[in-house]
């Protein structure tokens, strides 16, 4: 046998024996009666400290709970900001534009001995032709979407309905802005879309605001698929859109 294996074996008898000298020895400290208080005071203060664990685990599980309310928070925040972006960039051209002019001027900025002009007011303008408005598919709210049945919205968000909407709007707008432009400015393009849209009216859609499929796929990169129609689903539910079909079309009525 080598002398390292020796010196290890060694140390292995020792180390077993120190072990069995401690347990003899913790076995006849407990048999005192000098240390027995001592070792229930440690048992107790162990029972202690198991509690105060048991409560560190159910506030870590309720911080836990907070922290995943915060996430869905932050979530839904994002998507509101991402809304008033999209209402602020989409501004209706026919609303009145506010301009601030400045009414005084501060005595120190003007010089004592420099006559004061007095500007004439600029002659009124004409108020340029007002332009057409158009109707757009309002956005589901947080409550809207928590009333919808969850065999409905299957694993769809509250984002993603909004996003649709979003997209059916420019649809909408591309197509009544061609509805809306004079015929002599129109290329071939917006002449063909055009006599297409009169074509699917119906008396059912006068003064209405309506899409099909073939908008949907000119103006948005929206696929009409299976999951197209679960949305136009929960869009019809929500009271955002009615159908009118006829002629082998179906029509999506603005609501």
């Amino acid at each position: 046998m080598a002398s390292s294996d020796l010196e290890q074996l060694c140390s292995h008898v020792n180390e077993k024996i120190g072990n069995i000298k401690k347990t003899l020895s913790l076995r006849n400290c407990g048999q005192e009666p000098t240390l027995k208080t001592v070792l229930n005071k440690i048992g107790d203060e162990i029972i202690v400290v198991n509690e105060l664990l048991n409560k560190l685990e159910l506030e870590i599980q309720y911080q836990e709970q907070t922290n995943n309310s915060l996430k869905e928070l932050c979530e839904s925040l994002e998507e509101d900001y991402k809304d008033v972006e999209h209402l602020k960039e989409n501004i209706p051209s026919h609303l009145p534009q506010v301009t601030v002019a400045q009414s005084c001027v501060k005595g120190s900025d003007l010089d004592p001995e420099e006559p004061f002009k007095v500007e004439e007011p600029e002659p009124i303008k004409k108020p340029p032709k007002e332009q057409r408005s158009i109707k757009e598919m309002p956005f589901i709210t947080c409550d809207e979407f928590s009333g919808v049945p969850s065999y409905m919205k299957s694993r769809l968000t509250y984002g993603q309905i909004n996003d649709v909407i979003k997209e059916i709007n420019k649809a909408v707008i591309s197509k009544y802005k061609i509805l809306h432009q004079p015929k002599k400015s129109m290329n071939s393009v917006a002449r063909n879309l055009y006599h297409r849209f009169i074509d699917e009216e119906t008396k059912d859609t006068k003064g209405r605001y309506f899409i099909v499929e073939a908008d949907i796929k000119e103006f948005t990169t929206l696929k009409v698929d299976k999951k197209f129609h679960v949305l136009l689903n929960i869009l019809r539910h929500c009271r955002r859109l009615s159908e009118v079909r006829g002629g082998g079309l179906t029509r999506y009525v603005i609501t």
